[in-house]
């Protein structure tokens, strides 16, 4: 059987709606209700990977995930078996949040979003394979995800992986600070393959998979094994939504069809009409994506699946 994964990243904004509109079901947020009508017609499962607070970026009303209220418990735990929740980073910013992190403030925002989860939503919900935002993870992060029982994460991939020159100017967006604001010795920089050419020149960290692995490629089930970590790293994205105009989604996806697995990927923030970016079409590129794989044979699943 084909497979598929898909996963949406910088989960927060849905919840704080569950949390401040106190609807009847969980599937009266439009958020959650897009989700299950996909799941219904081409059996779409989603892993949501979730911030735990919102950001200062978008003004100062803080919410966390402290406050989303236990009342959809049980059917946050009815529908495990399709969509899913997990950990992703604090907040949106700064960019690179675990590049070169410590032990204890990976474990510490880990755990703290994996008890909110717990308490709202249930253990069954919560999905140990990981997303981290921008991907790098310090190799001390990387063995405090293990140690809190991560087994599988995603992680950069590239060729061409170098020491920092210090040119400030070869990374984008300040980026440069990040790298070398704590610098570990695994933080190096590489170019990034993919349809963002705004983010090329890329930091990389500990998970990250030399091009020539089998697990660099999305189109089968190989992983990198890191016998130091005894973590498993795996490139889960062959395509991202939000980057692809619904008219080309078809024509996106056609060259992944012959993959025994393709990775799916989507951001939360494209879908609310007060973001900068807003789509219209959010919800339609969802179920068009989940119709073109249901019509080819593919089955999702969660891409913790891998490893039981």
């Amino acid at each position: 059987m084909k497979k598929a994964y898909f996963f949406i990243d910088d989960v927060i904004w849905c919840l704080r709606d569950l949390a401040r509109n106190k609807p009847a079901s969980l599937f009266d947020v439009p958020f959650f209700k897009a989700l299950k009508e996909a799941h219904d017609r081409y059996g779409v499962k989603t892993q949501l990977n979730l911030f735990y607070r919102t950001d200062y970026a978008y003004g100062y009303d803080e919410f966390t995930l402290a406050e989303v209220p236990d009342t959809y418990k049980k059917e946050w735990e009815e529908a495990s078996d399709w969509l899913k929740l997990s950990f992703h980073a604090k907040q949106e910013f700064p960019d690179y949040p675990h590049v070169n992190a410590s032990y204890e403030d990976v474990k510490r925002v880990f755990e703290d979003t994996h008890r909110e989860v717990v308490r709202f939503a249930g253990e069954k919900t919560f999905a140990y394979g990981l997303v981290p935002h921008w991907l790098p993870v310090s190799k001390a992060g990387v063995k405090a995800l293990r140690d809190c029982g991560v087994k599988l994460m995603n992680a950069t991939h590239g060729g061409d992986t170098k020491e920092f020159d210090g040119d400030a100017n070869s990374l984008p967006y300040g980026h440069a600070f990040r790298l070398l604001q704590n610098r570990q010795p695994e933080t190096k920089v590489f170019t990034r393959t993919g349809r963002d050419v705004a983010i090329a020149r890329s930091i990389c960290a500990y998970n990250h998979i030399p091009e020539d692995h089998p697990a660099a490629s999305g189109t089968d089930f190989s992983l990198y094994y890191d016998e130091e970590t005894d973590m498993y790293f795996k490139n889960f994205t062959e395509t991202v939504l939000n980057l692809t105009p619904y008219d080309k989604i078809e024509s996106d996806i056609a060259p992944l069809l012959g993959n025994e697995y393709i990775g799916i990927a989507d951001h939360e923030e494209y879908f609310f009409e007060d973001y900068c970016a807003y789509q219209s079409d959010y919800a339609e590129k969802i179920y068009k994506m989940g119709e073109i794989l249901k019509e080819n044979g593919y089955e999702f699943f969660f891409i913790e699946e891998m490893i039981k």
